[in-house]
């Protein structure tokens, strides 16, 4: 018996060597294009993204042509941000845009793109540390801020439209917090100049964003430290009329009080 049940696995293992059992990605080697893209969306949905983004990469390569690959394009682009690998995930959107300007998925590639770089700004280590968005290098802020943008202009009737501009406006106040967080930086290292800029940046590029209120602070603090005081006078001024309950305004009336212990 023991000698038979030897055999039969040899006689299995012989079989599986010569491809009668072949694995499952040998196998799509001889699939439809169809059937590669059904199973590239199943692994896909299932969390599969690694095993998707070969489907749709081997869909690509045998039937570079047609409905098929098209989308293969944009969803290995999906695929690879599920896989957290947004430098392939942006290169994959980016080359679909230049091949496909005007498929009907081009506001969704958009959305996508400025998903990517939205989720590459929270970051893993920035939601797992804590740490404020601000605080962080407002570069994938911008990107995801230009892309969302040009969804919007270009496709403002898109499914896609009203999360962008959501998205906008939270980003906006993150590179308006961003600016005031190096101006309030400055200012602690004495570098009133640098302050000031930074605060006055902010004032003009984000006019309507809540850390406005603080920039204002920072460049009435600045030109004081500065000795220019028509500049203080008029940043004093526009902050007690759109902020005349500010929590700041003691701090303008109070000179005495160290600046810094309103951070």
């Amino acid at each position: 018996m023991n000698r038979s049940v030897a055999a039969l696995a040899a006689a299995l293992l012989l079989l599986s060597a010569c491809g009668l059992f072949p694995d499952k990605p040998d196998a799509a080697r001889d699939w439809s294009a169809a059937r590669l893209y059904k199973e590239a969306k199943d692994e896909l949905n299932s969390g599969g993204y690694e095993q998707a983004i070969k489907y749709f990469e081997m869909l690509e390569s045998r039937f570079p042509y047609g409905a098929y690959s098209q989308q293969a394009q944009i969803e290995s682009a999906y695929a690879y941000f599920k896989q957290g690998e947004a430098v392939s995930a942006v290169a994959a959107v980016d080359r679909f845009l230049k091949l496909h300007p005007n498929h009907p998925n081009v506001d969704y590639a958009h959305y996508l793109k400025g998903l990517v770089h939205f989720n590459e700004d929270m970051g893993l280590f920035g939601r797992m540390s804590g740490q404020d968005i601000s605080e962080r290098d407002p570069k994938a802020a911008r990107d995801s801020f230009d892309a969302f943008k040009e969804l919007v202009t270009r496709y403002p009737e898109s499914k896609y439209t009203p999360d962008a501009i959501a998205r906008m406006k939270f980003l906006v106040n993150s590179l308006a917090f961003n600016e005031v967080h190096v101006a309030r930086w400055y200012m602690r290292r004495g570098a009133y100049v640098g302050a000031a800029n930074r605060a006055q940046f902010a004032l003009k590029n984000y006019p309507e964003a809540p850390a406005i209120e603080e920039a204002l602070f920072i460049m009435v603090k600045a030109y004081e430290a500065l000795g220019l005081k028509d500049l203080r006078d008029d940043a004093e001024r526009v902050m007690r009329k759109n902020f005349p309950k500010s929590r700041f305004i003691s701090g303008i009336e109070s000179p005495q009080t160290p600046w810094w212990k309103f951070w």
